[in-house]
Formats: structure tokens, C-alpha cells, sequence
């Protein structure tokens, strides 16, 4: 690749980070877009990509089998990069400009009941040593409908177990409090005693949840953490860690929970990313967690 092209991208990453303040990982699936594009350009400055360089493009990935939702969402990182590129005044007309993204239905998350949850909580193995920490990963996870990102930057500071509230940093660095049950509150107590207190060290610092070597617990450790709770419950849907946060914010929904709060609670900038789970239950009552969530 060659240093003009570096330089663009590299410009892009810095604008997502600072000016947008998306995560890592969203920057990082923003990045490989491009790369993706820059294969296929096979070298071409990025500032001389024309309108039919980028519906080859698209046709190129849609014979290599990606999904709509995929396609979509390389075509909105291309549009915001091609965007900051007229802002900046190396080029005068984003060659996206007349390139449609798909319109895609709106699919309804995979979600469990709570006959679920219960049996993937009861097949914790808790002769070992990281049973209580297994287990506080699924309620915070269900009782509290955090992001697994959120979950695992989550600092001792963060805990505010006396007034039942967990202070989140969420998308684009914005903090949130979010309820915690009695049921959660007393399995971080249980998750101290037993695991934490057990395992931290040096390298722990002020991190809540630790792998058995005392350090940070990856993403990966979660969603395997997951999985393999899933699977030993014999729950036959298609799960990740995101599914316990969409069963969240359903079971509150379903109960009338305020839909406004349930925004809230999940840290959605808008209500409509909310309305989504309004498909099961519209009524609007007042207690929205203690009254309301079987794991509170």
C-alpha cells in the first residue's frame, strides 16, 4: 500500500476515533472495509476511485457470496470515508454518491426464555474454581443488558452495589447507570469471596472480571463462556453474549416496562434501535426491574 493511501486511512481511523469516539472494533471493521476495497483496486490511489470502480466492487463481493447485511454495512463505511475526503478537499464528488445501500428487513434478535437462562445457569460446573465467575458473566450479561465490551472494562470503581446501580461506559464513550437486582448484587458478592479475591493479583488492578491468571477476561473468554453454557443446557438456538442483552431488554418489554427506560438502561442513542423489541408487549407500566426481571 502505498503512503498516500495509508495516510487517507489512517486520517479516517483518527476522525472515527476522536470525532465520531466509535470503539476499537468498530474502527477495525471500518479498516479491513477498506482493505477489501483496496484488494480490489490492486493498488489504485484511493482518491482515484471512480463510481464504476465501486459498483465493480460491490458486484465483485456479492459473487464472493457476502450477505446483504455485510454488503450494506461496507457500503455506509465507504460512504463515510469517501465523505470526510470531500470535507477535506482531496476530492470534489464521492464516487458512492449515486450507489444505493440495500434496504434490509428488519430481523427480529434471537432471544431466550427464561426457562433458558435458568437451565444454562444451572449447568455450572461449580467445582471449579471459576463456577461464581461463570455465573456473575450470565447475570450481568442478562440481569443488567450489558455489551460484552461494557462487561469486560467494567472496574471495581464502576460498582455501586449500596444504591443498586453499575456505572457503564458505553458507544462512544458515554456513561450510563444502569439497575442491578438484589439476585446480581448478592452473586458479585459470592463472585468476591470465591473467585476475585482468589485469583486477583498485581496485574488485576481495579478490573471487575478476571481470568483465572488474575488478568482482564477477553471478549472471546465470554462468548465461549456462553457457548459452551448453551451447549451444555442443550438450548438449540444460534446464541452469543449479545443474545443475554436482547433477552434483557425483551423480558422487560414483554412485562410493560417503560420504553424509554429500557433505552436507557441499554444505552441506545435512539428510541427506534429500542422499538425493535416492542414486537412482543406495548403496555407501559412504572417499576421496570425489580418488579419485573426474573434474575433482578
Amino acid at each position: 500500500m502505498n503512503n498516500k493511501n495509508s495516510q487517507l486511512i489512517e486520517e479516517f481511523l483518527t476522525y472515527l476515533s476522536l470525532d465520531r469516539s466509535l470503539s476499537p472494533n468498530t474502527c477495525d471493521a471500518y479498516e479491513a472495509d477498506i482493505h477489501k476495497l483496496l484488494d480490489f483496486i490492486e493498488g489504485k490511489d484511493l482518491v482515484s476511485v471512480t463510481s464504476e470502480d465501486i459498483s465493480l466492487f460491490i458486484r465483485y463481493i456479492h459473487e464472493l457470496g457476502l450477505n446483504p447485511r455485510s454488503t450494506a454495512r461496507i457500503i455506509s463505511g465507504l460512504k463515510t470515508f469517501y465523505k470526510l475526503l470531500i470535507t477535506q478537499d482531496y476530492i470534489e464528488q464521492n464516487p458512492l454518491q449515486t450507489i444505493l445501500t440495500p434496504k434490509l428487513p428488519k430481523k427480529l434478535p434471537e432471544v431466550l426464555s427464561h426457562v433458558e437462562i435458568e437451565t444454562m445457569l444451572a449447568a455450572i460446573d461449580f467445582s471449579k474454581i471459576s463456577g461464581e465467575r461463570d455465573k456473575t458473566v450470565i447475570m450481568l450479561l442478562y440481569g443488567s443488558g450489558l455489551r460484552v465490551s461494557e462487561l469486560v472494562n467494567l472496574s471495581i470503581n464502576d460498582l455501586y452495589l449500596e444504591d443498586g446501580f453499575i456505572k457503564v461506559l458505553g458507544k462512544g464513550e458515554k456513561e450510563r447507570l444502569v439497575p442491578i437486582g438484589g439476585k446480581t448484587i448478592k452473586q458479585i458478592g459470592l463472585y468476591f469471596q470465591y473467585y476475585r479475591n482468589e485469583v486477583s493479583n498485581e496485574n488485576s488492578k481495579n478490573t471487575l472480571i478476571l481470568n483465572q491468571r488474575g488478568n482482564k477476561l477477553s471478549r472471546v473468554s465470554i462468548f465461549k463462556i456462553v457457548k459452551d453454557l448453551a451447549s451444555e443446557a442443550q438450548v438449540k438456538k444460534s446464541i452469543s453474549p449479545h443474545t443475554l442483552r436482547h433477552s434483557f431488554a425483551t423480558v422487560l418489554i414483554e412485562a410493560g416496562a417503560d420504553l424509554r427506560a429500557v433505552q436507557q438502561m441499554l444505552g441506545h442513542e435512539s428510541i427506534t434501535t429500542t422499538e425493535i423489541y416492542t414486537h412482543l408487549d406495548k403496555a407501559y407500566l412504572k417499576s421496570v426491574i425489580e418488579q419485573y426481571h426474573p434474575r433482578s
